[in-house]
């Protein structure tokens, strides 16, 4: 007969060392103790689509074009209808000045008729409160048209939103230089309306002055163009605030003005224009006529250097006693002669002009 053994407790060092045994042979990097056959069933059932062939090309391709419209949307290409209220076409300074009245009313038959044709371009907005979750980057003709058909037809509800395409101005060089390139392209702005946009560009802290403001904005101009819209933006930030149609101002005349100003002349200027508010742009083209007879011409700097100009000599009258003056002149490489006074026939004139013809041809 065997002899029974007597099962004793193991000690703490004999249960250590059975321990460490387990987790060498159950460890982290071993396999589950799964049967293979097990295994690829698992893994065939979890590819496995249940949906039939047709259903999961549908799918393929609803998440392919909606890709397609987000890549469209971030890069300003896709058309959206948007409420008016949502756009604050203010967010920007304009660079026009004045919208004809008979345009826009033109405008709005335009519309009424055949639809919008030309989208508005607007850019996000962060949440100032206002309501606005859009601003007016391009299109501020059309979008006031559109609110104004909107007030004629309130009933209606047919113009309550605008066909809008949302850009990133940031893509296109900034808001200031996006709006500039729309409208130099459809609108003919004045250089006082080119050179205003440059100086508020400049005030906004886009660029760090106008000089800078006048390159960045109308890049393509020749120097000659940027040259006048400076003369231009000189006006706006001395005299704007005096002017009711500085956008009618001539070239010519406008020219004259910021060399005048550049000679120290605002103070003359300004008070001239502070006599009285013009009504029309003949009456502010006269009374800035007038101010400027008042801007003493500039002394010139003889330190640059050039060949003096010889100064004009004073013309000398000889009154006739048919009523006629006969006045002449030096000037420059030869001598003026004009005859003033009552009407003259023109057989007598000829007959001067022979006179002299035969006193000089001799």
């Amino acid at each position: 007969m065997a002899k029974r053994r007597k099962l004793e407790t193991p000690s703490d060092e004999a249960l250590s060392k059975i321990e460490d045994e387990f987790r060498r042979e159950t460890g982290a990097g071993r396999a589950p103790l799964t049967a293979p056959i097990a295994q690829v069933a698992a893994e065939t059932a979890g590819a496995h689509e249940a949906r039939p062939a047709a259903e999961r090309a549908r799918i393929a391709k609803d998440q392919g074009d909606a890709e397609r419209l987000r890549a469209a949307e971030s890069s300003g290409l896709v058309m959206q209808e948007i409420p008016l209220d949502l756009i604050d076409g203010e967010a920007l300074v304009r660079d026009r000045v004045v919208l004809d009245a008979d345009e826009m009313q033109e405008l709005q038959l335009s519309i009424a008729a055949n639809g919008l044709r030309l989208p508005v371009e607007v850019f996000p907005l962060e949440d100032d409160g206002r309501g606005y979750r859009f601003g007016l980057l391009s299109g501020y003709r059309r979008l006031r048209a559109f609110q104004a058909l909107r007030g004629l037809n309130a009933k209606s509800g047919k113009y309550e939103k605008i066909k809008a395409v949302v850009r990133d101005p940031s893509a296109m060089g900034g808001t200031f230089a996006a709006m500039v390139e729309e409208n130099e392209i459809r609108a003919n702005l004045s250089h006082f309306e080119r050179g205003r946009i440059a100086v508020i560009a400049s005030q906004q802290g886009a660029f760090v002055n106008v000089e800078a403001a006048v390159e960045a904005l109308f890049p393509m101009a020749s120097k000659a163009k940027r040259s006048k819209i400076r003369s231009f933006a000189l006006i706006f930030e001395e005299l704007g605030d005096m002017l009711a149609f500085p956008d009618m101002i001539k070239e010519r005349d406008g020219l004259k003005i910021a060399t005048a100003l550049r000679n120290g002349a605002e103070s003359q200027l300004r008070e001239a224009l502070a006599r009285r508010v013009a009504e029309t742009p003949e009456e502010e083209a006269e009374m800035i006529g007038e101010a400027m007879t008042l801007v003493e011409p500039a002394t010139p700097d003889r330190s640059k250097g050039g060949r003096p100009r010889k100064a004009a000599a004073t013309p000398r009258e000889v009154p006739l006693d048919s009523g006629v003056t006969l006045e002449y002149a030096e000037e420059g490489q030869g001598w003026t002669i004009r005859l003033k006074g009552r009407k003259l026939h023109r057989d007598v004139v000829e007959m001067a002009v022979a006179e002299l013809e035969r006193l000089l041809g001799r």
